[in-house]
């Protein structure tokens, strides 16, 4: 859906220059992950929603690697208007980082800022904001919202009408104002022009020498422009991420949005408090995620399956009416009406189905079974192509590497292997053929051959020496 505001002079501004001490890591906080994608691109898709006219970020610490980040996510997202960028080589305030930004904004009328580090903000939430300052002509509106403990957060201050005075930090906040729950988000949207005039005249530095971009809401009321505060809907969506125990957080407030749209659409979610999915993850109607299920990146779940308990699936597409039982599986895909489980890992690059089955203990890598393939028990199958009805016995390994590369092994339709079946590639068995259990094969195998490849049975009489019973091992 799309929410491109009136006029198309809206530029967005993303700040993104701190450091995020707190988080006590080596990246820069808004690289931090977020459900499988940096904070920061989670703001960039909410941003691409209102398709503004350009996107402005400005960095600071290792801005290289916030760059190649953004960069990164900003070409995931197919994020279409110009993306500039601007050095805040010191932290000196959100005033200081704006007032930078303003030279790369120039040919739009009106700006949308955002924080780096806020990243559970709705595009639809966005949108309302844009236009209530265009429909209102307000020169600056910013996004409020409540909480119980709002310490850490600015307050809003309003008037005996409920009219928004003034933005109070806490570090300068009386104990009244302390008490205050109405707390700034540190949204706004703002025409340029006035902003731009604001900040041509030098602002006072407070406390650590910083300039705050809430002075510019008394600015504008000295000047008797408009000023106007919007309370978010829901007060998640205003959360900012400074420290792991805030990131722990946003992933659940995150996860259970998810969820809960999953189940509106149709999908039954047995236990969400142990289901985890990401935002790029797409599930059909009736199927069901069992407790203990895990769904990351590009996943996509057909219609009518089942997937867990205990599942781990990664950029995995999933066809209709297949069933994923305590397993893993990641950058593969599962055609139509195949099973998978208990306890199999399919691996990159494999293709299962349709009405396959991959059974206990089951691992394959980078190969493809064709339709209605059991290898149901305890087998190894890489960078192998098994064709369609074969039956894979337990124990069957394909041996593709020699210890430098890898070698593909061919098995063609309704094959049978036996139990421990050792297939030394490059081979291929041929159509309809048998091979015998036990068999190490390093030859191919003729289509509807048996092919035996083990040592001859050999029963060696043993010396009996009365409880121990012991093999005359001179003899053997």
């Amino acid at each position: 859906m799309k929410m491109k505001p009136r006029g198309d002079d809206l530029a967005v501004i993303i700040l993104a220059a701190g450091e995020g001490t707190r988080m006590k890591s080596d990246l820069p906080k808004v690289l931090m992950p977020l459900a499988g994608i940096p904070l920061l691109g989670h703001v960039l898709r909410a941003a691409r929603r209102l398709e503004p006219s350009l996107v402005a970020v400005v960095v600071g610490h290792r801005a290289e690697a916030v760059e190649a980040a953004t960069r990164s996510a900003a070409r995931e997202i197919e994020l279409k208007p110009p993306l500039r960028f601007v050095r805040q080589e010191r932290p000196l305030g959100t005033g200081d980082a704006v007032a930078r930004a303003l030279g790369a904004v120039e040919g739009c009328s009106r700006a949308l800022v955002l924080y780096g580090d806020v990243p559970l903000l709705k595009p639809e939430t966005l949108h309302g904001l844009v236009v209530t300052q265009g429909e209102e002509k307000a020169a600056l509106v910013l996004l409020t919202g409540y909480r119980p403990d709002p310490r850490g957060y600015g307050r809003v201050v309003r008037d005996a009408k409920g009219a928004l005075r003034r933005i109070v930090e806490e570090s300068e906040a009386t104990a009244a104002e302390r008490a205050i729950r109405e707390i700034n988000a540190g949204v706004y949207c703002f025409e340029l022009a006035p902003v731009r005039e604001i900040f041509r005249k030098k602002f006072k530095a407070k406390g650590k020498g910083e300039i705050f971009l809430t002075d510019v809401i008394e600015a504008l009321r000295a000047r008797r422009r408009r000023v106007l505060a919007v309370e978010a809907a829901d007060s998640a969506e205003i959360m900012g991420v400074d420290s792991r125990l805030g990131l722990a957080r946003a992933e659940a407030a995150l996860n259970a949005r998810r969820l809960e749209a999953l189940m509106l659409s149709g999908v039954s979610v047995a236990d969400p408090a142990s289901t985890f999915v990401d935002p790029g993850v797409t599930v059909g109607r009736e199927t069901r995620l069992e407790p203990s299920t895990i769904l990351r990146g590009a996943t996509r779940v057909g219609e009518r399956c089942v997937v867990g308990p205990f599942s781990a699936l990664e950029s995995v597409e999933i066809e209709d009416d297949c069933w994923i039982v305590s397993s893993r599986l990641s950058s593969s895909r599962v055609l139509k009406g195949s099973r998978i489980g208990p306890f199999s890992h399919v691996r990159p690059g494999s293709v299962i189905g349709p009405e396959a089955s991959v059974g206990n203990f089951t691992e394959v890598k980078a190969s493809r079974l064709a339709r209605g393939v059991k290898a149901n028990h305890l087998s190894y199958l890489g960078d192998a192509d098994v064709g369609a009805g074969t039956n894979v016995g337990a124990g069957v390994i394909t041996c593709n590497f020699d210890g430098k590369k890898k070698h593909k092994t061919v098995i063609e339709e309704r094959a049978f292997l036996g139990s421990n079946v050792n297939l030394v590639a490059p081979v291929r068995v041929g159509a309809g053929a048998l091979v015998g259990a036990g068999s190490t094969v390093t030859k191919d195998v003729p289509p509807g051959a048996l092919a035996i490849a083990r040592g001859r049975q050999r029963n060696i009489a043993r010396r009996h020496a009365g409880a121990d019973n012991e093999v005359d091992h001179a003899r053997t």
